[in-house]
């Protein structure tokens, strides 16, 4: 048997948005805190259930919060821009600019359309703006978080 035929991609860019490095010490030693607590308070408790299970946890909650992968494909198809599970066609695109840290609360704030698209993750600085022409989707922008915006830009472009 013989499924539809993938086209292969070619990744022109790729990006993690993972959780800064320091939020690691910060949130295991929360978790041996609570462990702490927790040993404290429950005496028939064995003493390293705690510390195992909290530590477990904190790990995949910085995990799962920095789960978010932004890339530009090309493909047969054409480029493609892809924020998480969303993905959007070069040809919907019609301008594209970088969004500085410095103007991203004016950005999310008052001149929000509330029918834009937005990944948005504090801990990531600059942001991307992904304008669209497309008359059947209601969607008037993206705006992405992203560490290189300039890079996406260019991946997209070329």
């Amino acid at each position: 048997m013989s499924g539809p035929r993938v086209s292969p991609q070619s990744v022109r860019y790729r990006e993690r948005l993972w959780v800064p490095w320091w939020w690691w010490p910060l949130g295991f030693g929360l978790a041996a805190l609570i462990a702490l607590e927790v040993n404290q308070g429950v005496p028939g408790l064995p003493d390293w259930l705690p510390f195992a299970a909290l530590f477990a946890l904190a790990a995949a909650a910085l995990l799962w919060l920095g789960r978010v992968e932004i890339r530009v494909t090309a493909s047969d198809a054409g480029v493609e821009f892809w924020a998480g599970q969303a993905h959007l066609p070069l040809t919907a695109i019609t301008r594209s600019a970088v969004v500085p840290r410095s103007a991203k609360s004016a950005a999310l704030g008052r001149q929000l359309d509330p029918a834009a698209f937005v990944v948005h993750r504090g801990w990531v600085g600059p942001m991307v703006l992904l304008v669209l022409d497309d008359p059947d989707d209601p969607t008037p922008y993206w705006l992405v978080s992203c560490r290189h915006p300039q890079r996406v830009l260019s991946a997209l472009q070329s």
